[in-house]
């Protein structure tokens, strides 16, 4: 199954999920005006499929050349570029370098590769069992080698240290991530898998850092999940597509987090 196709499967995903997460207002608005990808994101994507999809990478890929748009040759050799490149997605050349360095890093860790030794992009589809919600995950790997699967997923950070990669993970949902992509694996696979992540910095020397998601962290990924798609199944029944007021339409209490707090008091 190809990127586009999994993405167009009607099925929930953990990024609308993760939006749900923010308010159930903004995961509608967006499904129903889909935003352009971002530099970053496109970026995202053009790493992942190089460093999982080496082989098929031009076939989705075109990476623009060093031609001047100005002249009489350039704007030529432009627009040919631009119809060899038809239904593919255009990166710049710097884009392509970066992606490419950070792939060769990424090869140099044998403990990775090891890792990354096994099913690649695969799309799993469940019955969430609560709340009868169709579910969906695609992982960049799924290895079987060993005692227990691994789920290995590949996250390219500004910082892969660990303390830092931490704080990404609950800050941009990483944890609900692992959680959901666990469950949807569980489902087909009739065992728990581990759940692995192999973060690699974007800026020279591309340092690659390999952690795995323990079971603190799973579980608090687990509960975010679970509040999320019951929330997602709320709405669809209610047609009560709330924001931050809640569903009630309740004001906010504005109060000092705990740790601040006993300064005061």
């Amino acid at each position: 199954m190809t990127e586009k196709e999994y993405r167009s499967h009607p099925a929930i995903s953990r990024s609308e999920l993760w939006q749900i997460h923010d308010s159930p207002q903004k995961f509608r608005y967006f499904k129903e005006h889909p935003d352009e990808p971002t530099p970053a994101l496109l970026f995202g994507q053009a790493f992942h499929k190089m460093a999982l999809e080496p082989d098929t990478f031009d076939l989705e890929f075109a990476v623009m050349p060093d031609v001047d748009r100005r002249t009489k040759d350039g704007k030529q050799l432009w627009a040919d570029f631009l119809e060899q490149a038809e239904n593919k997605t255009i990166i710049p050349t710097e884009m392509y370098e970066q992606a490419k360095a950070m792939c060769e890093a990424l090869a140099a860790v044998p403990f990775a590769q090891k890792l990354l030794n096994g099913r690649r992009e695969v799309a799993f589809f469940w019955t969430d069992e609560r709340t009868g919600e169709e579910c969906k995950c695609r992982v960049d790997c799924l290895n079987t080698q060993y005692s227990q699967p691994i789920v290995v997923d590949v996250k390219s950070t500004t910082d892969a240290s660990t303390d830092a990669f931490i704080r990404d993970a609950i800050k941009y949902g990483y944890d609900f991530q692992a959680a959901m992509y666990a469950e949807g694996v569980s489902k087909h696979i009739q065992q728990k898998p581990l759940f692995v992540f192999i973060a690699v910095e974007k800026t020279p020397p591309y340092a690659v850092n390999i952690l795995q998601a323990d079971e603190l962290l799973l579980q608090r990924g687990q509960n975010i999940f679970r509040e999320c798609i019951e929330i997602y199944h709320d709405c669809k029944l209610s047609g009560n597509w709330y924001g931050y007021l809640g569903k009630n339409n309740q004001i906010n209490t504005l109060a000092l987090p705990a740790w601040l707090a006993k300064d005061v008091t």
